[in-house]
């Protein structure tokens, strides 16, 4: 702002300096410091941000106890009781903030005890067991499809594919078809990453999980197991947790 316009008596526009008392106040700070200051502060945002983003996308590891793999303080305010017959009982924790549209869907279906009766129709021995198909076919589901939140679907869930995650399947066309069906991770599988939506983890009953892959016995190499040889899942109850109970 090193100059202004006037006009003079004939209409035109003509140039005026500006004296130094009228020029903005450099608030007595030196240019070279100034702009010091301005680097100092950039750089720090950066330092910020990449912490801020680190931290949001830390991957959950097997060796974890139940409490780091919630995602935050509000996480995990509901377990969800699995009862399989014949076999026992799986409790589940699961994370609202890592993934909450797939929470509330599994929380709704269990309330209207949609799961009541239905099967483990997929079994895989080392990898996973598979459920929650009214079908149980691998291609039923419930009236409704959501959205899948992992980040290839631009949403970032922080949960990794490891032992005892629970996760929603969906087929393989559709990133957004998830409904019903869920899956229990028997083993470590992190290739499953950004790909599906984990959204919980158990917290009793692994030994659950494995006797029934143990005992499985698929007609072909995807895990389909006969209707008459699913284990069934007597019922899924869901019950709020207080979080300060873990220590969160």
């Amino acid at each position: 702002m090193a100059s202004k316009a006037s006009k003079t008596g004939n209409g035109k526009r003509q140039k005026t300096s500006v004296s130094p008392s009228q020029r903005p106040a450099n608030m007595g700070i030196d240019p070279k410091a100034r702009r010091s200051l301005i680097v100092a502060v950039c750089v720090g945002l950066c330092v910020f941000v990449i912490l801020t983003l680190t931290t949001h996308q830390k991957k959950f590891t097997s060796g974890d106890t139940e409490s780091d793999h919630l995602s935050g303080s509000a996480a995990a305010q509901y377990n969800a009781v699995i009862t399989v017959k014949d076999y026992g009982v799986i409790e589940i924790a699961l994370d609202h903030d890592a993934a909450p549209e797939t929470v509330d869907n599994f929380i709704s279906l269990a309330n209207d005890s949609f799961y009541d009766g239905l099967t483990f129709h997929r079994i895989l021995d080392g990898f996973m067991i598979q459920g929650g198909d009214p079908d149980g076919n691998g291609f039923g589901g419930s009236d409704q499809t959501i959205k899948g939140e992992f980040a290839a679907n631009g949403f970032m869930n922080p949960i990794s594919h490891v032992r005892g995650v629970i996760s929603m399947a969906r087929n393989a066309y559709d990133y957004n078809s998830a409904s019903s069906q869920f899956f229990i991770v028997q083993s470590d599988s992190t290739f499953l990453d950004d790909n599906y939506a984990a959204f919980g983890y158990v917290t009793s009953g692994m030994e659950v999980v494995d006797e029934i892959a143990a005992k499985a016995e698929p007609i072909d190499d995807n895990g389909t197991i006969s209707p008459e040889d699913q284990p069934v899942i007597e019922s899924i109850v869901i019950i709020e947790r207080d979080p300060s109970e873990s220590g969160m």
